[in-house]
């Protein structure tokens, strides 16, 4: 969903003026590469980017606005653009006729698609719930409704940047006061897992704003516990950016739960830790470790489970099983940033040799790698990566520790593994960021 601060020359009568006559102006946001369709006027058109946000391209909008005597198009504040937009509603009934509906849920920035579709359904068909949807770091709607008057956020989140507006509009809030049966927030794991359920149906990749309407519907089942309810999430905009993709392939995952373990520092504790995940029936997508103590060792990983409930289950029975486990899921240094950095220099690492692994990653291919790893080794492992992506070969890094003199004893041992492996200890980003200094 594009929002755009449109000040245009104001023509001299009702009639369509010319293209050679006006020239219009579009103000938008940076935040993003824009690509716009112009299907008529030709050099007339210019196009302004201005800013990093809808507040500053609308502020930018208005100077002009002032300054050569246009006419601002607002983006949602109008009854106009708000009646067009509650055109949505009308679709939504017309194609809902004898059908039970319960609510339909509708992302809001600005709040002109809420208040048209909210005006619409709710005059037409009032027995149906009306529900809007934010991103909780851009909760203008919410924190307004709740006041009882509107209220000027301080500062919004940018990821869902189409709904990312710190004052809603005086009409749209008007509107919304009157018909709108109820707000949901959202956080940004739950509109990564939305982008991710539009794609799986549609095959369509939705911007985090379009976005927002699945992630409220998945949300208010969720709350509620829900069941056998007909629910309409308005999705709109596909303005997503190639690089964000990543992010949110990352993020979108809700079956994955990221966790922190702590073992015994001994050989054959990776393989009982991976054993015991292994009968629980869950599959290891992510595993890091670095030697940093000598009695304990600190394990970052995620795994994949059906359901939130059955990851509580297996946390709950690692822990009676007498690992140290810490639930990593609600934590965003961790999931943002530490599981990226764990490791680093150890101080107690010493003759280390570091090997980059591939295998042919399918289901218990990794459970197969630690134990012909484990087999014939008397070699201390000081670090440890693996990583699914998603891709058909597994990658794993492994540090050993092997003191002068075993290395053609190591080398017959790796020969008889029998994986394709790489010696990465000379790299030059092995020794500045993870060798010891010697």
């Amino acid at each position: 969903m594009r929002r755009s601060s449109c000040p245009s020359q104001r023509p001299r009568s009702r009639s369509r003026p010319s293209s050679s006559t006006v020239r219009r102006r579009i103000s938008s946001r940076m935040t993003s590469d824009c690509k716009y369709i112009v299907n008529s006027g030709g050099d007339a058109v210019k196009i302004i980017l201005h800013g990093n946000n809808f507040d500053e391209a609308a502020a930018e909008a208005r100077r002009i606005e002032a300054a050569e005597g246009r006419t601002m198009i607002l983006p949602f504040d109008d009854p106009l653009v708000i009646a067009g937009q509650g055109t949505i509603g009308m679709e939504i009934l017309q194609q809902t006729t004898g059908k039970p509906l319960d609510a339909v849920f509708v992302c809001c920035g600005g709040g002109g698609m809420l208040a048209g579709v909210a005006n619409w359904v709710k005059h037409f068909r009032p027995s149906v719930k009306v529900i809007g949807v934010e991103a909780a770091d851009a909760a203008g709607m919410t924190a307004s409704l709740a006041a009882g008057k509107r209220v000027e956020l301080d500062q919004v989140g940018l990821f869902a940047d189409g709904a990312a507006v710190k004052l809603v509009g005086e009409e749209t809030f008007r509107i919304c006061q009157a018909h709108v049966d109820e707000m949901i927030t959202v956080t940004t794991d739950d509109i990564c897992a939305a982008i991710k359920t539009g794609f799986n149906d549609t095959r369509v990749v939705l911007e985090p704003a379009g976005a927002l309407a699945i992630a409220g519907v998945d949300r208010y089942i969720k709350d509620k516990k829900l069941r056998g309810g007909t629910y309409c999430a308005i999705t709109s905009g596909a303005n997503m950016d190639f690089t964000r993709l990543r992010f949110v392939s990352e993020r979108a995952d809700s079956a994955e739960t990221l966790i922190s373990v702590k073992i015994d520092e001994r050989p054959g504790a990776f393989e009982r830790l991976h054993s015991y995940m292994d009968a629980e029936g869950v599959r290891i997508t992510e595993f890091s470790y670095r030697y940093s103590e000598k009695d304990n060792a600190h394990i970052c990983m995620s795994f994949q489970s059906p359901s939130r409930e059955q990851s509580d289950s297996v946390l709950a029975r690692l822990s009676g099983a007498g690992f140290s486990v810490e639930d990593l899921r609600e934590n965003e240094l961790a999931k943002v940033h530490a599981r990226h950095l764990a490791g680093g220099k150890s101080v107690l690492v010493g003759n280390e040799r570091l090997f980059r692994f591939e295998f042919a990653d399918k289901p218990g291919a990794l459970k197969a790698f630690l134990t012909h790893m484990h087999g014939g080794s008397t070699w201390n492992i000081s670090l440890f990566h693996y990583r699914n992506h998603g891709a058909d070969i597994g990658r794993v890094l492994v540090g050993f520790q092997v003191p002068p003199g075993d290395e053609g004893r190591f080398g017959e041992y790796l020969r008889a593994v029998a994986y394709h492996h790489v010696d990465e200890t000379d790299n030059p980003v092995y020794k500045q960021f993870l060798a010891r200094n010697e």
